[in-house]
This record gives structure tokens, C-alpha cells and sequence, in this order.
């Protein structure tokens, strides 16, 4: 994976380019980026990029060259500066080697469930997996990986078994790099097991790199944290997404605005919308309004029912819809003619919001939703939480209270 194939991220590019070039690079670098932002894509690409033969150049062929015999031989003349290139070439052993995950030098850590009962499961059982899933979802989450291996509703782990088994690839002699190079994507499931990496990410063997890919830092372990240096990776930008789609993905422009708006620096949520496009989420935002606010408690109660049977991620797409259109009614209120242009259909749609719901209650249902939707992710029951937040946007939007409390 190259450089070229990340969506957005230019910043976090160059910053991890200049690392190299100014030989800054520390032992072990923290890629954190929310879900989507490519983060693991962009550590499997510097990967690639630290093992390119074009990026190690006439420095990398030197040390791996004998040194002048006894017998005088002549000392070849100083080759002039290497000039590092702006991305790996992709086409040296060592570059497609890496891009089919398949580098000797370059290894894999991520969360993995024991196949049967009493097993002590490692990466590297499912790296077969492992290597269909990069290229089908690289910009997949770990509940599409667990999905992937039917993990079902096992608990994905980093284990023990694992830790040992990173120690033993690390401490070996590089086969043909001048790295050693382990990408650990969630280290927040390594439990405290995790501590017995602590002496050799302090004290790696020589041009050996740990590139751990996490989603929250609140969740890693704090002695693993502190002997990292954090690389950021911010939301991809909404042109970004709206580029990648057209170009990537063939979506005419004026589908891809609409879902990279939505997609809020998702790139994994603006593909699932294209996915799932066919979903008329307006038409389940406009029933949950005239439920509340016309139809009565059976309407509600009817409206919820539905909502619960759907999953746990068309749930969070629905919250996201919302969210979006209440943002856009906000920009129309507050911008006026200068706001962006959205979709005929959102517009008409959003004034309706802006007629139904003042400035500050619109901020407070945002509130609200945001609020939903990180409870859906930590697996709230669907219909209990659609209920209770049916009850909060009632109050909000009829009484005029706004409520506060957590």
C-alpha cells in the first residue's frame, strides 16, 4: 500500500515523511485516528514506505556490504546525498512484497478469537484472513474484522500467547530489510498482558519500529501509552471523501457531496451509505417527527418497534442522517443565501426543521443524538434507547425544556 491510495491526509504524510528524512523516527510510534480516518491504511503504507529499496537507497546497500578486505582492495568513492523520494515505488521486491502483507520483515498484531474451546489463539492463525480482509476493507473497523471471522459475539483479544509470540519474531535477525517492523491495530485489547512488551519497546534490538494503529488512547494501557510518540490522525476532510468516492468508486458528484457531508471524515461510513443508498432515511426521520409531534403514542410506539429490529450500525447511520440534516438547517438559518449548497429534496426539508424547532433546540437535539449514538456503539439496547430519546425530543420540541441531564 502506498501513500497514493490513502484518502486525504497529507499532513499526517508529511509529518511521518519528515520523521524519516530528518532521521527523527522513533521506536515506536501511536497512529490514533477515529474509526475511518485511515489510520491503518497510512501504518501499512510507512510500512511499505520504510522498507521501499528506493527509500533505504545506497545507505541500506552499504551496510549490508562487506567491509574492505586485507588485501587493499579499492574503497568505492562516497556517493553523493540520498534525496528520499515521496513515496515508496511499489514496484521494487521489497514494495510488493509489502503490499500483499506478505513482507518477512514486516509483521501483524490484531485482536483474534480462539476458533474452538481452550485454544490460545495468535495473529498469525489468521493471517490468511487477515490478507483478504486489508484488501477488501482497509478502511474497516474491528467490528467488520471480527465480523469477518466469525467471531460472532466473541470478545476479540490481543493475548498473552500473542505478547510471546511477538517477543520471539522481534528479538530474530531482519531477512531482508533494514527493519524489523510490527503494526499492532488495537492495542486497546491487550489487557494487562501487554506489560510484558514494555522492556522491548524500551529497549528495542536495533531499527526495530512498533507502529501501533489505535481509536482510543483513554483504553490502551498507560504504560505501553507513555512509551509512544503520537502521530494524529485528524477526520479526512469532506472534499477528500467527495474526490475519493467520484474517482474510486465512480459516484456521480452530486451523490458524493451528500454522503462525504454525512460521512463527517468517515470514509468507512461514507462507503457503508453508499452501500446501503437505497435506505430512505428521510422518510424515517420525517415518520419519528409526525409520530412525536402528531400521530400520538401508538405511532411511537410502532416507530420504535421498527427501529429496534434494525442493526446496531443502520442505527447509528439513521442518527448520523439526523445529525446532518439538523446541522444543515442550522448553516441555512445562520448563513442564509451564503450557505453550502445541499440536495433539493434536504433543503425543502431542512426549512421544515427550521419552522418546527428554534436555534437552541436544535443544539440541544444535536446534543441529544450525538449522546444516542455513543451508547449504540457501546451496545445499548435498540429499542429502550429509541424510546427514551423519542421522549427527551418531545420535551425538547413541544415543551421547550432542554434536557441537560446526563
Amino acid at each position: 500500500m502506498q501513500f497514493s491510495s490513502i484518502v486525504g491526509q497529507k499532513d499526517s504524510i508529511a509529518q511521518l515523511r519528515s520523521m524519516v528524512e530528518q532521521s527523527r523516527l522513533s521506536h515506536a510510534l501511536l497512529f490514533l485516528g477515529k474509526e475511518g480516518t485511515g489510520a491503518l491504511p497510512l501504518a501499512l503504507s510507512f510500512a511499505q514506505y520504510l522498507v521501499c529499496e528506493k527509500v533505504q537507497g545506497p545507505s541500506f546497500e552499504n551496510e549490508q556490504a562487506p567491509g574492505p578486505s586485507l588485501f587493499g582492495d579499492i574503497v568505492p568513492e562516497q556517493k553523493e546525498e540520498h534525496t528520499f523520494p515521496a513515496d515508496s515505488c511499489g514496484i521494487c521486491p521489497s514494495c510488493v512484497r509489502a503490499s500483499q502483507l506478505i513482507h518477512p520483515d514486516i509483521h501483524f498484531s490484531y485482536p483474534v478469537v480462539p476458533r474452538k474451546s481452550g485454544d490460545k489463539p495468535l495473529s498469525t492463525d489468521y493471517l490468511s484472513e487477515w490478507r483478504e480482509f486489508m484488501t477488501q476493507f482497509p478502511y474497516g473497523n474491528v467490528f467488520d474484522w471480527l465480523q469477518f471471522i466469525g467471531a460472532e459475539n466473541k470478545q476479540g483479544n490481543i493475548t498473552a500467547s500473542e505478547c510471546a509470540d511477538i517477543l520471539r519474531k522481534l528479538n530474530l535477525k531482519s531477512f531482508e530489510s533494514g527493519y524489523k517492523i510490527l503494526v499492532m491495530w488495537m492495542p486497546e485489547y491487550l489487557g494487562n498482558e501487554g506489560n510484558k512488551l514494555l522492556k522491548l519497546i524500551e529497549e528495542p534490538p536495533a531499527k526495530t519500529l512498533f507502529l501501533l494503529v489505535a481509536e482510543e488512547e483513554s483504553k490502551m494501557l498507560p504504560t505501553i501509552l507513555s512509551r509512544t510518540q503520537l502521530v494524529k490522525i485528524p477526520p479526512i476532510e469532506t472534499g477528500d471523501i467527495e474526490k475519493s468516492l467520484i474517482k474510486r468508486a465512480g459516484v456521480p458528484p452530486d451523490k458524493a457531496r451528500p454522503l462525504a457531508s454525512v460521512a463527517e471524515g468517515n470514509y468507512r461510513e461514507a462507503l457503508f451509505l453508499l452501500q446501503h443508498d437505497e435506505e430512505d432515511w428521510q422518510s424515517l426521520v420525517r415518520d419519528w417527527l409526525n409520530a412525536l409531534l402528531k400521530n400520538g403514542p401508538v405511532a411511537q410506539v410502532k416507530w420504535v418497534e421498527e427501529m429496534g429490529k434494525l442493526g446496531r450500525e443502520k442505527q447509528k447511520q439513521f442518527l448520523r442522517y439526523f445529525n446532518h440534516l439538523l446541522e444543515e438547517s442550522i448553516r441555512m438559518r445562520v448563513m442564509g443565501a451564503s450557505a453550502p449548497v445541499i440536495p433539493e429534496k434536504e433543503r425543502d426539508f431542512a426549512i421544515r426543521i427550521n419552522k418546527l424547532a428554534t436555534l437552541s433546540q436544535q443544539q440541544a437535539i444535536i446534543e441529544e443524538i450525538d449522546r444516542a449514538a455513543y451508547y449504540i456503539e457501546r451496545n445499548a439496547h435498540g429499542k429502550m434507547l429509541f424510546q427514551a430519546l423519542s421522549i427527551k425530543l418531545y420535551h425538547i420540541i413541544k415543551d421547550n425544556s432542554l434536557i441537560l441531564v446526563n
